[in-house]
């Protein structure tokens, strides 16, 4: 497992951090999810053969956040 830490903007509660952890969670190769609203981020352990960071950032532009 790598892991890697996504910038995350436009969360402004807890639902939207639960948002963003789901759809982290819902991708195949994600272990462990930690989204933090204080700090605006999102940090990722995955499996690099499964999943790449940028389909994590775009699964999290997806849900209607900012990832970078």
């Amino acid at each position: 497992m790598e892991q890697v830490v996504i910038k995350v903007g436009g969360m402004s509660c807890q639902g939207c951090v639960k948002n963003v952890g789901g759809v982290l969670q819902a991708l195949p190769g994600v272990g462990a999810v930690t989204v933090s609203l204080e700090a605006g981020e999102a940090r990722v352990a995955y499996d690099p053969a499964q999943v790449a960071p940028a389909a994590l950032r775009a699964a999290i532009e997806d849900a209607g956040f900012d990832a970078a």
